[in-house]
Formats: C-alpha cells, structure tokens, sequence
C-alpha cells in the first residue's frame, strides 16, 4: 500500500537527517515577501522583499536559506507551481547547491501549509501596517523575522522558540 504525500511530509518532517524547507511569496501592498522556512525549528531561514515576482528576487531568499545552513544533511525544498519555482533559473540552484525539489500536487494551498502558516503569522501578528515603501517594508519584514525567529515560542515546538530549536540541531 503506499503513503500519501502528506504522511510522506510529515515523517520527513520528524527525520533529524534531512532538512525541508517551505516557500511562498506573500503580497503586502506593493511589496512582496518570499520566505523560507525550516520545516524542522520553522526558523525562517531566508527571507526577500521585493517589488516583483520576478525569478531572482523570489530565489534571493533561497539563496539567503542556502548560504546560511550549518549541515552538509540531504535538503528538500517544498513550494507550489509557481512560475517562478518552475523556471530553469530556480532549478538551477537546485541542481548548484545539491537540493531535491518538492511540489505540491496542484495549486492547493494546504498541500503547502507550514508556508501558509508562517505567511499568516507574519501578517496578522507582525505586519499590521501598511508600509510607506519598499524601503520600510523590508526593515519591518527583517524586524518581523528576527521576532517571530528568537522571541516567539510555538506549541509544536514545545514552548520553545525556531531559534532555540534550530540551534540545537
């Protein structure tokens, strides 16, 4: 019998030897914000505001996840079928730095969902106003991340902070 994605995901997730990484692009304004965050700690561990959907400005935050690991450990990287996922610029960095690409089945977002999450935390809890340009809505993203990073505790990690748990391993 085989296993769905879903239960697949889930006992990736509880694998100390690999590493799985969501993404999305969120749109604030006029700004748009693509994260990318540790499946295991949910740390963002990459993060790029920009002013378009343009490919390098999404893969900027992959780049910033991939530059920062610590682990030499086998890398996933999960996201939609968003065009820009899908160019051969992105699969570049993939096949560059070692990464196996992961896709949702379709453009359903709960097949997505520690990004989703991570993408309504950042919304409703930190970025409750509407920046006055580019400029200020990437100092309140990098403020927001560093938050949600080292101060914000999650039930799912017992209390403890991405920070706190990325850190450990």
């Amino acid at each position: 019998m085989g296993i769905s994605r879903q239960a697949w995901y889930q006992s990736l997730q509880r694998e100390r030897g690999r590493e799985i990484q969501a993404q999305s692009i969120v749109e604030q304004g006029t700004a748009y914000v693509s994260l990318v965050t540790d499946a295991w700690s949910r740390k963002i561990v990459g993060y790029h505001v920009h002013e378009s959907l343009h490919t390098r400005h999404v893969a900027a935050a992959l780049k910033m996840a991939l530059v920062s690991r610590r682990t030499t450990s086998a890398l996933i990287h999960h996201s939609d079928w968003g065009i820009q996922y899908c160019s051969q610029e992105y699969q570049a960095l993939y096949q560059r730095y070692g990464v196996t690409c992961s896709m949702t089945d379709g453009y359903d977002c709960y097949q997505n969902a520690l990004a989703e999450q991570v993408n309504g935390i950042l919304k409703m809890e930190y970025l409750l106003v509407k920046p006055e340009d580019i400029v200020q809505a990437r100092q309140m993203v990098r403020e927001s991340v560093e938050i949600y990073n080292t101060r914000r505790p999650h039930l799912s990690l017992k209390y403890k902070t991405p920070d706190e748990v990325h850190q450990a391993f």
